[in-house]
């Protein structure tokens, strides 16, 4: 007569330690289902995608202390190269040295005003001369804020009877300031100067 009543009560605790079980599962495996989706929504933002030539380019944003060195670099050779690519083509000459004003301070101004003044542009242009340079490395030391760097490179200078091979040796320092479309790393070089630029060879053409 209490042998079936027992045996109720038994599969009714089996039955709600079961259900127990069951909505435990449930909540930590929405809590790790919603745990992981944060994670991905966290990563998918840091993706970029960039289309470039038809092609669609994959991107990842990071702080920018984990690129520093290598936005530091590349804002140095964008300069350089802009500021010592010259064309004889008066527009093409004033396009790339206002593009490089807007990387550096007063110092690559007075340079330029300099060369300016002493005909060096006007001599570009009539001697049909082009110029460009190659950046072969940069030392840049960013233990310390403003970040000193110093930029080697190869300097040509073509002209219509030969071409000139001269070494570049500059340097000067980097310091943080806004990003812009026309500054997309944010920095500024300051106290740039030239220590050497003396001719490596002539060839004749």
């Amino acid at each position: 007569m209490f042998t079936k009543p027992k045996n109720i009560e038994t599969a009714f605790q089996q039955i709600r330690l079961f259900c127990l079980v069951v909505i435990g599962f449930a909540f930590v495996f929405s809590g790790y289902m919603a745990y992981e989706s944060h994670r991905n929504i966290a990563a998918a933002q840091e993706k970029i995608y960039i289309l470039a030539s038809g092609k669609t380019l994959e991107a990842f944003a990071s702080d920018r202390k984990d690129n520093v060195p290598v936005e530091a670099r590349d804002h140095i050779k964008a300069f350089h190269l802009a500021f010592f690519t010259l064309d004889p083509d008066e527009r093409v000459i004033q396009a790339n040295i206002t593009k490089a004003l807007y990387l550096a301070d007063g110092s690559a101004k007075r340079l330029y005003d300099n060369l300016k003044e002493s005909g060096f542009y006007a001599n570009i242009i009539s001697g049909n001369i082009s110029q460009e340079i190659t950046v072969d490395s940069i030392a840049l030391d960013t233990r310390n804020y403003p970040f000193y760097f110093r930029c080697y490179g190869t300097q040509k200078i073509i002209r219509t009877t030969s071409i000139v091979t001269r070494d570049l040796v500059t340097e000067g320092w980097l310091r943080n300031i806004s990003r812009s479309d026309n500054n997309p790393h944010g920095f500024l070089i300051e106290r740039w100067n030239t220590i050497d630029n003396r001719d490596l060879k002539v060839e004749n053409r």
